[in-house]
């Protein structure tokens, strides 16, 4: 094992190598573009291989690195960095999921003018994501954050000419910069009590009991809210599919909404009971209704985009109800699943060059390859047995059903709700299926080809790692896998086989329901009520962006009326009386000294021209006087 200097720059070395990556692309401009592509997915790779020979040269070792960043008197500014069993993991499932994306992205973008701007945006994008997972403290984690939240809206709005594109970079920045808010807030009111953010600190010196505990708790789970698309912040994720595919399966499988979920890993220790039955709440509301809203799309982007919503809420209920392990297996298997699916759909789209399923059908022959991966990774998502996602999603119903006993009484709402979420997965990815790949095509003029090697390997690879004996022999159970063996359980969440045939027979009714769905569906209130995703944004704009418009409105017409016509009242009011004051300046000030010089030069001329030199003057001045002297006396 190398000292800790020596894996500090390693680590330095991993962040860096992505921002050298960007930055160099972004200077360097046009002129790289053919090899752009190429030279970011070879530092990637370096930065993967470096992952993995960390991880072996750690293990599963908890360290934490420390760089002091500014030295003010009495005070150090540090960078930490942590370095555990988490940090390993996510370190190389980012650097997996970027490096394939990155490769997919050299074939799917082959036509674009702007090469050299994606990989530059993607490349930093992963070092951003990189510093939040190796963070050792909230305060550096904060600032990778904000860089996540920048360089997602920069590859959003990467077809920046697309009003819809634009419009959909604004909405996910401004609405993860609400849950932000609420991060920082908490970070404060976790310095204010514990006087430390330090990941390593934090366990001695928080205390986690009262209501302050559980609002600080409650404000950093805001951080998740934003990034993670969680209720009531789910709108910006469906409207971020306006940005190339790639980066759909970038953001949407193992990194920008995945660091919620490594947040809440990260602060678990923090967070109160009474935070925790929040977190579940917020779960479970958000889990149903993206499932729901994804059940009547026609936008097959849009329906992966729900889909991943309602995931990472199920995610966010093994948090709350303590099944950190569970959570995290899930966000493992899913970064693979659903970066499969969101390739092979770019794949579909780059065949037939439309996103609209109803203009799709009988792609499987056209495309088998695509067809193989997206039906493995499909399996994976609607949990069927064989594959990763009803491993970890068994995983996450146990626990949940056991928390639900410890709890008693309502509780069981909770795993309930999750089981029929996971029906409802099963429903709208079979209808997917139909839609797409089986039937007839519904529009001739769709000449569908099966995608290159670029567009087809990274999608099987993907799909393999989705296959359930990736993480363990068992098909119904993961408990003694190579993951648990990392991440320990706490209590009981293994396998329970009455779980795990509810969970299979949900999923077989979806599935079924999900095949019998017409491929037109005639427009309804329960369909319109999907479609439009609970009519969420309609309710903002009218609750919260009209209302804020016309006070702007408002603002600006008083600002106009009332401040401009003060100002300018006062500036010529000023206007008027430096006048007036400059004319008694003039005529009263001046005239006075000018006056009284008047005055003395009028008695110096006469006082001078007594003194002239002349002998009869003086006498004449002398007789004058005497004779007033005269007068005087007499």
């Amino acid at each position: 094992m190398f000292d800790e200097n020596t894996i500090h720059t390693l680590l330095w070395l991993l962040i860096v190598l992505p921002f050298l990556s960007g930055t160099l692309s972004l200077l360097a401009g046009r002129r790289i573009n053919l090899w752009a592509g190429g030279a970011a997915a070879v530092l990637t790779l370096a930065g993967l291989g470096l992952s993995v020979f960390v991880a072996t040269q750690t293990g599963t070792d908890v360290l934490t690195l420390r760089t002091d960043w500014l030295l003010i008197p009495g005070r150090a500014v540090p960078i930490t960095f942590r370095l555990d069993s988490l940090t390993l993991l996510m370190l190389v499932i980012v650097h997996f999921i970027a490096l394939l994306v990155q490769l997919y992205s050299i074939s799917y973008l082959h036509d674009e003018r702007d090469r050299y701007r994606y990989f530059g945006f993607l490349s930093l994008f992963i070092g951003s994501m990189l510093g939040i997972v190796l963070a050792g403290n909230l305060i550096v984690l904060y600032a990778f954050w904000e860089l996540v939240g920048l360089s997602s809206y920069l590859l959003i709005g990467f077809w920046f000419q697309k009003p819809a594109a634009a419009a959909a970079a604004k909405k996910a920045f401004i609405m993860n910069r609400i849950g932000d808010a609420g991060f920082l807030l908490g970070i404060f009111l976790l310095l204010f009590q514990a006087g430390t953010t330090d990941l390593a600190e934090l366990p001695d010196l928080f205390v986690s009991n009262g209501p302050l505990a559980t609002l600080t708790g409650f404000c950093l789970f805001c951080g998740c809210i934003g990034k993670s698309a969680q209720f009531p912040l789910t709108t910006w994720l469906p409207d971020a599919m306006e940005g190339p595919t790639p980066v759909s399966a970038l953001i949407h499988a193992a990194t920008m909404v995945a660091a919620g979920i490594f947040l809440l890993a990260r602060i678990h220790f923090l967070l109160t009971p009474d935070a925790l039955l929040l977190i579940t709440i917020v779960g479970t509301i958000t889990m149903l209704m993206a499932a729901y809203s994804a059940l009547y799309q026609t936008d097959i982007k849009k329906v992966l985009a729900y889909s991943t919503v309602s995931q990472l809420g199920l995610m966010v209920i093994g948090m709350g109800t303590s099944n950190v392990s569970g959570a995290l297996f899930h966000l493992t298997t899913h970064a693979f699943f659903k970066a499969g699916l969101f390739l092979a759909a770019g794949s579909v789209i780059h065949g037939v060059h439309t996103q609209d399923m109803r203009q799709m059908g009988g792609l499987r022959k056209a495309m088998p390859l695509t067809f193989t991966g997206w039906a493995v990774c499909a399996a994976a998502l609607a949990g069927i047995p064989f594959f990763s996602g009803f491993l970890s999603k068994e995983t996450i119903l146990t626990g949940a059903f056991g928390w639900a006993g410890a709890q008693g009484g309502l509780a069981y709402i909770i795993p309930i709700l999750a089981v029929l979420s996971s029906g409802l997965t099963a429903c709208y990815m079979a209808r997917q299926g139909r839609l797409v790949f089986f039937g007839d095509a519904r529009n001739p003029k769709n000449r569908a080809h099966e995608s290159d090697l670029l567009l087809t390997v990274p999608v099987l690879l993907l799909a393999v790692l989705s296959i359930g004996f990736v993480f363990a022999g068992n098909p119904f159970s993961a408990e003694h896998g190579w993951f648990f063996r990392l991440f320990p359980a706490v209590g009981d969440h293994g396998g329970h086989l009455w779980i795990a045939l509810l969970s299979i027979s949900v999923v077989a009714l979806g599935l079924w329901l999900g095949w019998r769905m017409p491929v037109l569906t005639k427009s309804s209130s329960l369909s319109r009520l999907s479609e439009h995703n609970w009519y969420l944004d309609g309710f903002y704009k009218r609750l919260i962006v009209r209302p804020f418009v016309r006070l702007a409105y408002l603002s600006y017409g008083f600002d106009r009326r009332v401040i401009d016509k003060l100002v300018d009242f006062v500036g010529i009011g000023t206007v008027v009386l430096s006048h007036m004051i400059g004319w008694a300046d003039r005529m009263i000030v001046d005239g006075l000294v000018n006056g009284a010089s008047w005055l003395a030069q009028r008695l110096g001329n006469l006082t001078r021209s007594v003194q002239n030199g002349r002998v009869q003057s003086y006498i004449a001045s002398a007789v004058v006087g005497l004779l007033v002297i005269l007068w005087f006396l007499i």
